[in-house]
């Protein structure tokens, strides 16, 4: 899903320009707004799915997957048609300017319509994952992002449409991706299939698959007003070049992100399974390695953000201000980037155990409850640098608290 945007930037970085990574900086909310709806149908269907597999009902899995898709026509089909109406509104109060909004109307208008493939085959590559066929789930995104980086290359360089080019990449890949993933749910080896039955919506597993699909959608959601905030209040105190500083940073730190949520993913049925079975022993060793590995994972991003700030921020684009720019904020953005993979973890194990009030909670905290306040104080006493303060001052405070709810649950589960 990482190499999906950062390939885009990189090429459209170093074979368009510098403010045309800013005009697709712009493009993030609504990107960021897609896979939520994602993670909200795939992410909650799949948990559900777990649990129930876990119980033995096996019909109930079936009517949940039929539900989920119904549902991403229903859901993606209404947020792609406003978000096309409503698109030049929407840029420009995402922190466009004149300058850069062309860029990101270009790329809008390909991608938009085409945004059904993004939520099927994401959503649905959870559903894959969670029944039992991880290694073919990998390959499948794989698979669809070797084809975007090959197209990106072929249409930007070899063909000159630009920034559109990217957009034509990116919609052919997912094409490819939501048609394999889709295809495996009608084959006879998948555990579960669509069934014509299960398509009509069912208000109980609706509201089952959304409680779940709640936390993973309030995190994005959150992600989506606090980017528009960013953007804001870095065109303020930055200009147009700090917009697209941030979106090469935060490419690069959600390469790292991503791998914790791909990690998520593939811990979240195993702990659901286990925690419908009643092998609490089981859930916890995976816990365990779940924190070890994300640990680790963070701290290397955070090594090679310190150490390989200029050479990271080179692979974007050629500017020397914006190489200035981006290879300074990001030593400082990612000061706490070794618990971040510890917090994220956390919010997912209370997911996967049907916990969605506590997930939600732990899921906001980092990225609206004390990132904002932080955005909206710091940037006032420290100008461009107290925006860049603020994402290690969330990530520290976000993780104090998700041990504190850990600890706190884990006790009482032991005395239970």
């Amino acid at each position: 899903m990482s190499l999906y945007n950062i390939v885009d930037r990189i090429f459209i970085g170093q074979g368009v320009g510098a403010l045309a990574i800013s005009g697709l900086a712009l493009t993030f909310p609504f990107m960021i707004l897609l896979m939520a709806f994602g993670l909200l149908i795939g992410a909650g269907s799949a948990s559900r799915i777990s649990i129930t597999l876990g119980e033995g009902d096996h019909a109930k899995a079936e009517k949940i997957l039929g539900n989920a898709l119904t549902l991403t026509f229903l859901i993606t089909g209404t947020v792609s048609l406003l978000t096309f109406i409503f698109m030049g509104d929407l840029l420009l109060m995402f922190g466009g300017t004149p300058e850069t909004v062309g860029y990101a109307e270009e790329y809008m208008r390909i991608i938009v319509p085409f945004s059904m493939l993004s939520a099927l085959s994401f959503g649905f590559n959870n559903i894959m994952r969670a029944t039992g066929f991880p290694r073919k789930a990998m390959l499948t995104m794989i698979i669809s992002a070797l084809i975007n980086v090959a197209l990106d290359a072929l249409f930007i360089y070899g063909f000159g449409w630009g920034i559109q080019g990217a957009a034509w990449a990116t919609v052919i890949s997912y094409a490819i991706g939501s048609v394999w993933v889709l295809n495996h749910f009608f084959l006879p080896k998948s555990v579960i299939r669509f069934r014509k039955e299960n398509l009509r919506l069912d208000k109980n597993i609706v509201g089952a698959i959304v409680s779940i699909g709640m936390s993973p959608f309030s995190m994005q959601l959150a992600f989506t007003l606090i980017v528009v905030i960013i953007n804001i209040t870095l065109l303020q105190y930055g200009g147009d070049l700090a917009v697209g500083a941030y979106g090469i940073i935060n490419s690069l730190t959600v390469l790292i992100i991503h791998i914790i949520i791909g990690l998520n993913q593939g811990t979240q049925p195993i702990i659901g399974y286990n925690y419908g079975a009643r092998q609490y022993d089981r859930m916890f060793k995976t816990l365990k390695l779940s924190i070890i590995a994300a640990t680790i994972l963070t701290t290397l991003g955070f090594i090679m953000g310190i150490f390989f700030s200029k050479l990271s921020v080179h692979l974007f684009t050629t500017d020397e201000e914006l190489i200035g720019i981006a290879s300074k904020a990001l030593k400082i953005v990612i000061l706490m980037f070794p618990i971040v993979g510890f917090q994220i973890v956390i919010s997912n194990f209370f997911q996967s155990i049907g916990k969605a009030k506590i997930s939600i909670f732990l899921s906001l905290t980092r990225q609206l409850i004390f990132l904002v306040p932080s955005l909206l104080i710091l940037p006032y006493f420290m100008g461009l640098d107290g925006a860049w303060a603020a994402f290690p001052v969330a990530d520290a405070l976000a993780a104090f608290v998700a041990a504190v709810t850990l600890l706190s649950f884990h006790k009482r589960f032991r005395q239970l």
